[in-house]
């Protein structure tokens, strides 16, 4: 089968560490699934991947993805849950000590086929499409539990999201308006300002700029450079929500700013089963959609990583294998 998978890591230049060409079909274990796929999309994780973050040498060849949707063997259009869990597991799937995401230790969504524990198969609703629906599992999913999960903040509140543009906070932008939230943005780009403006924040600013108010939670995905800017922009009592670190993830704590004004810094990763369900409910409930920045064919992939890599991305890349 064709697949985009890394055989050999790179710290340095990840891009050269994508390989993409022919694999073997994966075979499945007792109690998985086989999903031939028709879409998958990037995340910044494949990127890390190639680096060799959470990937070592004795798990290679390894093919990268892990979001994906297509159809099962009986048929039915599926997405699949991207978190694999112990077996026996049967807690919130993102506290399992014992987890994964697919593409760490079981082979990822960049191919023509997955196979993937039965329950990690998710119906997918006629109204979305199989490029819609390859978009939700990692980027849209860590929004909907950040936001309607970990942040305390009911619809109505100001929240305020850090680095328009990226998968994740594009869909926090589209889940907060569908949802009632007053969404205010940042980011260093004038034209990802103006996009996240149309797209529904109702404001948008510089990235550091001071803001009108103090807000009742900030999505924080991008780490030391707008953390100091994320603890300010709080109201006493409010949450920061961190769900990574892509520009390092060691700032100043201003633990002093924290205790002080009683502020909430709670973690998020990825989300559970049911929350990609009823994320799934919300898109169609609402007629949201996941924002798609480009598609292209699954042999045309290192295009896909070079845009992400380079930050010229507003959404997500999906990756059709037919």
């Amino acid at each position: 089968m064709l697949a985009a998978s890394v055989t050999q890591t790179s710290p340095t230049d990840p891009l050269s560490a994508l390989e993409v060409g022919e694999r073997p079909a994966p075979e499945a274990p007792d109690g998985w699934v086989r999903v031939r796929l028709e879409a998958a999309s990037l995340n910044h994780h494949d990127l890390w991947s190639l680096r060799g973050v959470g990937l070592p040498d004795e798990r290679l060849p390894m093919v990268l993805g892990c979001d994906g949707a297509g159809t099962d063997e009986d048929g039915r259009d599926v997405l699949v849950h991207a978190v694999v869990t112990s077996p026996g597991w049967t807690g919130d799937d993102t506290l399992d000590p014992g987890r994964s995401l697919l593409s760490e230790r079981h082979q990822g969504t960049l191919a023509e086929e997955v196979v993937v524990p039965a329950r990690n198969v998710v119906p997918r609703p006629p109204e979305l499409s199989a490029a819609e629906a390859a978009c939700l599992p990692t980027a849209w999913l860590t929004a909907y539990r950040m936001l309607f999960t970990q942040s305390g903040a009911a619809p109505g509140s100001t929240v305020l999201v850090q680095g328009a543009g990226g998968g994740v906070a594009t869909a926090l932008v589209v889940l907060g308006r569908a949802a009632g939230y007053r969404v205010w943005v940042t980011s260093r780009s004038e034209e990802k300002r103006e996009r996240a403006l149309a797209l529904g924040a109702h404001a948008a600013f510089a990235t550091g700029e001071r803001l009108p108010g103090r807000v009742d939670a900030v999505m924080e995905t991008v780490g030391e450079a707008t953390w100091a800017h994320s603890l300010r922009s709080l109201r006493p009592g409010g949450t920061v929500v961190v769900a990574g670190a892509t520009s390092g993830p060691a700032p100043s704590a201003e633990l002093q700013r924290v205790f002080f004004l009683g502020l909430r810094v709670v973690g998020s990763t990825m989300g559970t089963r049911e929350e990609l369900v009823r994320l799934l409910d919300l898109l169609v409930a609402t007629g949201a959609r996941p924002v798609v920045d480009r598609e292209l064919p699954l042999a045309r992939a290192a295009e896909g990583f070079a845009a992400m890599a380079a930050g010229e991305l507003f959404g997500k890349v999906v990756l059709r294998t037919r």
